[in-house]
């Protein structure tokens, strides 16, 4: 079940982005990240994608409740295949050979992954110095890159800005596995005396700041692969950080999961690489007829 929630939740996630990236496209090129995030509020597009990340968020946390943040996290990289899906048989882009074949590489080493590493055991109660350490190592690495971000080549800039990002939304992550726990326990009347609620606020805030700089500022083959891939590999060490999940002690099964992960990347870059871009869907429009 954990596993069939975060399919969905990528679902949502891919519309999401979808419709954030037609938005960000038609923006008004170098408005700093607090005055594009203005720009975009006013955006009926951009609110509609909004909308689908609030369903994505739900599913995702009903899946971080139900599974280990060591499972969800890495299975949200499909939403990159249901971006491809949509692009084509929604936006009808053509869509090379070779995408299919980086989509088909990222889903195998996924469930190779999922199979090898075979994550297990944890806890639902991190202790208040694993939290921070936590917010100290992802939180202060992910400040250190965002003011890196403000200067230098665009794609240098898109790098550490969705190096941030990315960063934010593994911890964000962990925060909604802690807050659905003392739903659980405490009901919604408690919800809001709990700390990890206004923590993941905060980081939520910053994520979509970052994350509209990222793809404002620089290539998407630049930031698409650091949002995708950093966040579960971050995840993956807050999950043994802060809730004990750990893997097989089996040292060529763990060997096997590496490489699967590894795999998972290279799909991950390759996918971004290969995938219908705007330029591609404005070739293959029909030309207007000559008068």
């Amino acid at each position: 079940m954990p596993v069939l929630l975060a399919l969905l939740s990528a679902l949502a996630a891919a519309v999401y982005l979808v419709l954030q990236r037609d938005s960000n496209r038609a923006a008004p090129t170098g408005l700093p990240a607090w005055r594009l995030t203005l720009h975009l509020l006013r955006d009926p597009v951009w609110l509609l994608g909004q909308g689908s990340w609030l369903v994505a968020f739900g599913l995702q946390a009903l899946a971080l409740h139900l599974g280990r943040l060591s499972v969800v996290q890495p299975v949200l990289v499909t939403e990159l295949v249901y971006t491809l899906l949509i692009r084509r048989f929604v936006s009808r882009w053509p869509v090379r050979t070779a995408a299919w074949g980086s989509a088909a590489l990222l889903c195998g080493s996924l469930g190779l992954f999922l199979v090898a590493a075979e994550p297990r055991g944890g806890h639902p109660d991190p202790t208040a110095a694993a939290w921070a350490g936590a917010f100290l190592a992802v939180g202060g690495g992910a400040a250190v890159a965002a003011v890196l971000g403000r200067r230098g080549s665009s794609a240098r800039r898109a790098a550490c800005y969705a190096t941030a990002a990315a960063g934010l939304g593994a911890l964000e992550a962990a925060l909604v596995k802690g807050a659905v726990q003392q739903v659980s326990l405490d009901g919604l009347s408690g919800l809001f005396l709990d700390w990890e609620v206004y923590a993941l606020a905060a980081c939520g805030a910053a994520s979509v700041v970052l994350v509209q700089a990222a793809l404002h500022v620089g290539p998407l083959t630049v930031s698409q692969p650091l949002l995708v891939a950093l966040n579960p590999l971050i995840s993956i060490a807050l999950s043994i950080w802060l809730f004990g999940e750990h893997f097989t002690g089996n040292p060529a099964t763990v060997a096997l999961g590496g490489c699967a992960f590894a795999g998972l990347v290279l799909g991950v870059v390759l996918l971004t690489a290969t995938g219908p871009h705007v330029t591609d869907a404005v070739r293959s429009a029909p030309r207007p007829a000559a008068p």
